[in-house]
């Protein structure tokens, strides 16, 4: 399902019926053929989209929330689609869901926007701290389902304030420092992105930032979009440089001056319009505490966000080439309490303003 639309069924048989193929999810594949491999590898992938929309067991603390759940450890694609499939596979990240044959279900009822997050998780999502016996039994698996489809390896928790969603992060004190002081310098430039906050929880300083989706924005992470490529005949370079070629010269911009070496295929993606399913940019820039890494030399890491191998500078350089630098503020130099991160922050800005 996409909001109230049927897009397609699939039976155990492996069998399928695509109804609505402009509205499919980007990362599943479904082929209306009646043959014993089409079937197969049907199921196959309908259960891979099913895991994709589970935490991973990388993400600190994934055992105690699955054990709080009252959900096995679960390790293959399988067993994580039928965590998925126990909340109808409802996420933070888009509109999709799936209900089951004869199941009257509407999207409202089951929507993670339409009803509140219940805080009695926020600990063990945030803390690795066991649910007591009595919540356990009064939190049902929807209510923490926000918190089991949302990816990444720090510990983070949705809590809900105002009728906003705000991502509360942690980690070490070195991280959450690191995504703060990335925020602050990426203000300083003219770019959509998430703005991390600091918050304090249980007298510890952690991050927070708003949720970005809605039911009128979903996203599309680049692991997704590489298999609509794939299935389209193109590349996800070609893709985001033709759709956002400003966004992505940005994002590399960006992740060279603030040494981000974390800019994996989960990190960035397409920000889609649930009206039409179709791209309508590179989501905001998200995803800064494993900022100032490799921050040693002012090459930096090698760019995650080009092909071929490219240094951080490299792909920075052609970027200001290609749209400029696009400041618009001062970076103070208050916000660095190490001199050599200031200082390496500066060589690089001096380098690209020399493009």
């Amino acid at each position: 399902m996409h909001l109230d639309r049927r897009v397609a069924s699939i039976r155990s048989d492996g069998t399928c019926t695509v109804y609505a193929p402009n509205f499919m999810p980007w990362n599943l594949y479904l082929e209306q053929a009646a043959d014993m491999d089409a079937r197969v590898n049907n199921l196959n992938n309908f259960y891979y989209w099913c895991a994709s929309r589970v935490l991973t067991l990388d993400r600190k603390y994934a055992k105690e929330i699955l054990n709080s759940i009252g959900m096995k450890q679960a390790a293959t694609d399988r067993e994580r689609a039928e965590i998925a499939l126990s909340y109808h596979c409802v996420t933070l990240t888009d509109v999709y869901w799936a209900r089951g044959y004869r199941e009257k279900l509407s999207y409202g009822e089951i929507s993670l926007y339409d009803h509140s997050l219940s805080d009695a998780f926020v600990d063990v999502s945030l803390r690795g701290r066991a649910l007591t016996a009595q919540n356990a039994e009064l939190l049902p698996v929807r209510d923490a389902a926000g918190d089991i489809s949302t990816q990444g390896a720090a510990p983070k928790a949705w809590i809900r304030r105002e009728g906003q969603f705000l991502l509360l992060k942690d980690g070490d004190a070195g991280h959450v420092e690191a995504e703060l002081t990335a925020s602050r310098v990426a203000r300083c430039f003219d770019v959509p992105q998430v703005l991390y906050e600091p918050w304090e929880y249980e007298g510890q300083q952690v991050s927070v930032s708003r949720l970005m989706t809605s039911r009128e924005r979903s996203i599309v992470p680049m692991e997704h979009a590489e298999i609509w490529a794939a299935n389209h005949g193109t590349d996800i370079y070609s893709l985001a440089r033709r759709i956002d070629l400003r966004g992505y010269c940005m994002m590399n911009i960006i992740d060279y001056l603030v040494g981000n070496t974390d800019r994996h295929w989960g990190n960035w993606g397409f920000l889609m319009d649930n009206r039409t399913n179709e791209p309508i940019s590179l989501f905001p820039l998200m995803d800064f505490n494993q900022a100032f890494q490799s921050y040693d030399t002012l090459e930096g890491a090698r760019c995650l966000t080009t092909p071929g191998s490219m240094s951080q500078l490299d792909a920075a350089r052609n970027a200001v080439r290609q749209i400029g630098l696009n400041q618009t503020a001062e970076i103070r130099r208050e916000w660095f309490p190490d001199p050599a991160r200031w200082t390496m922050l500066q060589d690089r800005l001096n380098v690209l303003r020399t493009q």
